[in-house]
């Protein structure tokens, strides 16, 4: 056999020229393309929904993307890793606080147990409420019913995606708030940090419930490392805490990615997403340590130049024949089921006691933003097979549709 070394080379130079040409496309029209658009519409509409419209557009039509190699292979690792930075920024986050003086216009700091009390029952009403609509009325739908889940599983699992509270939106739309409006942000963040650990907790408790008793057979000994090492992480952000507040620079940023790292691997050797375990590796980091770091700026540029190749992605993945006009609305029939049981449990039960109506109004408009939490959420379920493709088409027009809407609500409700 003659090894033809030239032909061999040339060969891998194609497909690497191949692969860059697929990315540079990829990248045009799920970075760049939105970007423009952003622009062009003076950011009237977060950046974040306009690579979702463009894949899902680009699914309903057929378009014949693959030929140009799209999704490409590198834009599918760049997206997923810039996803995973943005799990581990949204744990960060837990500890962040938009800043600016709010004094003149203070609201009362709830008690602990007033604030759980009221993130519980805004995150419980619109899941029992989702779930108790999904399991009678959607799911008997045609396509509506999971493909590898039982209906309760499925049920639950839309019911989680619309009591979703997307934070690190808020936390943008938190910094554009004049003084006057800051401290009704600064609550619903409150909030919205409980409903997203609850969130990826109940990510956690779904994928158990939906392997059953499987998931505890065929364990090895790396199972157990990756409880151990969670358990490490854990406790050695409590100790630095206590005893190592303010370490070198340098040590702060070489912990950064070992966290992300073993976070993201234990989770995934738990049988679970490795985004869950990105999220609590940025959240058991030590407060005073997260203060150091530049969350902000390097969230917004993994948000707006390396995760919409994500999020077209998931766009992409959408079944086109699954967004028929009865998905649509059923999409809607969600939004508004979304909105009201969000809005009405704030209303309810408002997270702190004298609020005046129109201010818990305005917390409940913030708080029924899904943005990138519930694009997230969906995907995770729709890969295990515990969201059918119709649930999940109009699960992502869901978080679409809300997150447009958040603005405009909070300044129809919200005290002027």
């Amino acid at each position: 056999m003659v090894f033809d070394y030239k032909g061999s080379v040339f060969n891998n130079k194609g497909r690497n020229d191949t692969a860059m040409t697929s990315l540079f496309t990829d990248a045009t029209i799920f970075v760049f393309l939105p970007w423009v658009l952003w622009r062009l519409l003076h950011k009237a509409l977060p950046i974040v929904v306009l690579p979702i419209l463009i894949g899902i557009l680009l699914a309903v039509w057929h378009a014949p993307i693959q030929e140009l190699g799209i999704p490409s292979s590198y834009g599918d690792t760049i997206g997923w890793v810039a996803v995973l930075v943005l799990a581990f920024t949204a744990g960060l986050e837990m500890w962040q606080h938009p800043e600016g003086d709010t004094s003149a216009h203070a609201i009362a700091s709830p008690s602990l147990g007033r604030l759980l009390g009221g993130a519980g029952v805004a995150l419980g009403i619109p899941f029992l409420v989702g779930s108790f609509l999904a399991y009678t009325c959607f799911l008997p739908l045609h396509g509506w019913q999971a493909p590898l889940a039982s209906p309760l599983i499925a049920a639950a699992s839309i019911g989680l995606c619309i009591s979703v509270s997307a934070l690190p939106v808020l936390i943008g739309v938190v910094r554009e708030l004049d003084a006057a409006q800051r401290p009704l942000g600064q609550l619903a963040l409150k909030l919205a940090v409980v409903d997203d650990a609850a969130l990826w907790v109940g990510l956690a408790v779904l994928q158990f419930a939906h392997r059953g008793t499987a998931a505890l057979h065929g364990w090895t000994g790396l199972e157990f490392l990756a409880i151990a090492l969670l358990v490490g992480l854990a406790a050695a952000g409590n100790w630095a805490s206590r005893h190592f507040r303010h370490p070198p620079a340098w040590v702060i940023w070489v912990t950064v990615p070992i966290y992300l790292a073993a976070g993201s691997w234990a989770s995934m050797q738990l049988g679970l997403h490795e985004l869950i375990g990105a999220y609590f590796a940025g959240a058991i980091m030590p407060p005073s340590w997260v203060r150091r770091l530049p969350i902000e700026q390097v969230g917004t540029f993994a948000l707006i130049w390396l995760a919409p190749m994500f999020f077209g992605h998931s766009g992409l993945r959408i079944n086109g024949d699954a967004l028929t006009w009865p998905s649509i609305i059923a999409s809607f029939a969600l939004v508004g089921i979304s909105i009201l049981s969000k809005i009405g449990a704030v209303y309810v039960f408002p997270p702190t006691p004298g609020l005046k109506p129109r201010q818990a109004l305005g917390i409940g408009a913030l708080l029924q933003c899904k943005g990138l939490m519930e694009i997230v959420a969906a995907t995770i379920l729709h890969e295990q097979g515990m969201l059918s493709d119709f649930a999940f088409a109009s699960l992502m027009v869901l978080a679409v549709v809300s997150t447009v809407l958040t603005g405009p609500l909070f300044r129809l409700l919200a005290p002027r």
